[in-house]
């Protein structure tokens, strides 16, 4: 599945709730669900700089596709973090530093979180692009 038929998958399914609260919910049980992280990447040089909480963010290349993983200690931010994982995991280093992660803004979850959580998407999404963009490199 290509990122734009996963996040179109996503955006319909948030449709699906009727407010913030259930949508809060329902991305705290993405987080819940990720697999625990291994210990080798749970490593000061893996922290996403600009976050609140701490979280963790492990890359690997397998097989040319770039495998996310991470954690975080907060639930939250655990689940928003799930989200790109869901969204990027899989993907080829190309397709992810193609990918136009501006349009998660169309989950309207920037607008319902505080600053500090906003601007940790944004830290998250660079660290992500980053990665795949070393990964890219020969």
């Amino acid at each position: 599945m290509t990122y734009e038929e996963r996040l179109n998958e996503l955006l319909e399914e948030l449709s699906f709730f009727e407010d913030w609260t259930e949508k809060y919910e329902y991305i705290i049980s993405l987080g819940r669900k990720l697999p625990p992280m291994e210990d080798r990447f749970r490593q000061e040089n893996n922290l996403i700089q600009g976050c609140q909480s701490r979280v963790w963010l492990g890359t690997e290349l397998i097989d040319g596709k770039m495998t996310l993983s991470a954690d975080s200690d907060s639930v939250i931010t655990k689940g928003l973090i799930a989200l790109f994982i869901r969204l990027l995991s899989g993907l080829t280093p190309e397709e992810i530093v193609r990918a136009d992660l501006g349009r998660i803004d169309e989950t309207g979850l920037k607008e319902h979180l505080a600053p500090t959580r906003a601007n940790a998407l944004n830290s998250m999404t660079g660290q992500i692009k980053k990665a795949a963009a070393e990964a890219v490199r020969p």
